[in-house]
């Protein structure tokens, strides 16, 4: 099967977690806007928003349900239904610290510029690097250690593994200082991150073009003001 992905073309985003796996498993896919300009939603099961795939005459929308579906497809996902929804509820929990990235330098709302919400942001993130950041990364840390394989769900790779390696690789970019004073403490999602990184099926994909760069449109940006130790930033 062909599948379309419609996600905005500048970015990496929620979209990205839904590229790596089509990429990793050689999906037949099209990232239509990156092609296309414009498009409109469908009339019928209409998305909120992006990203959503259409394949064949399905539809589906949000980047956790869309691996979801996925999964099986691509030979990403356990065959039992206990182990799919176990991939799945680290994928939805991978969606709510995604979430708590974007907050921390848009916590009022995403309509207004960072620029008109930086005291605000400065806040968010010192809370969010001092205690959010480390406790995702201490429940993955425990996944793996207690999966039995490599990986997230044993010996072999899921999709959830892809989109971890999304969120290591992403925070690095966004608080470069902070990852580099805490993730050693977290051995088991390093280990699983460079693993991934040197994996043979990905890393023609993330060494080319079709690899769009980290930018402060997305959801990951660098901020050095916001990637300060919290008694500093107490500062501002």
């Amino acid at each position: 099967m062909k599948y379309r992905l419609y996600y905005w073309p500048e970015i990496q985003g929620r979209g990205e977690f839904v590229r790596l796996a089509l990429e990793y498993a050689g999906a037949d896919y099209r990232d239509v806007l990156r092609h296309a300009g414009d498009f409109s939603f469908p009339r019928k099961n209409a998305p909120f928003a992006l990203p959503y795939l259409v394949a064949g005459k399905r539809i589906v929308a949000q980047t956790a349900n869309i691996l979801l579906f996925l999964g099986p497809r691509l030979r990403l996902a356990p065959r039992d239904e206990a182990r799919r929804l176990w991939a799945h509820q680290l994928q939805l929990t991978i969606a709510d610290w995604l979430a708590e990235v974007h907050d921390t330098h848009h916590p009022i709302g995403s309509g207004l510029y960072y620029e008109a919400q930086r005291p605000e942001a400065k806040r968010r993130s010192a809370d969010f690097l001092a205690h959010r950041l480390p406790k995702f990364l201490d429940y993955f840390d425990r996944v793996l250690a207690a999966s039995g394989g490599p990986y997230l769900l044993g010996r072999r790779l899921t999709y959830p593994d892809l989109s971890l390696f999304q969120m290591v690789t992403g925070l690095r970019y966004a608080f470069p200082r902070a990852m580099a004073r805490i993730e050693r403490r977290y051995p088991q999602v390093v280990a699983l991150h460079a693993r991934v990184a040197a994996d043979p099926r990905l890393t023609p994909y993330l060494r080319s073009k079709r690899r769009i760069a980290f930018n402060r449109q997305g959801i990951f940006r660098a901020y050095p003001e916001l990637d300060r130790e919290r008694n500093s930033s107490k500062k501002t």
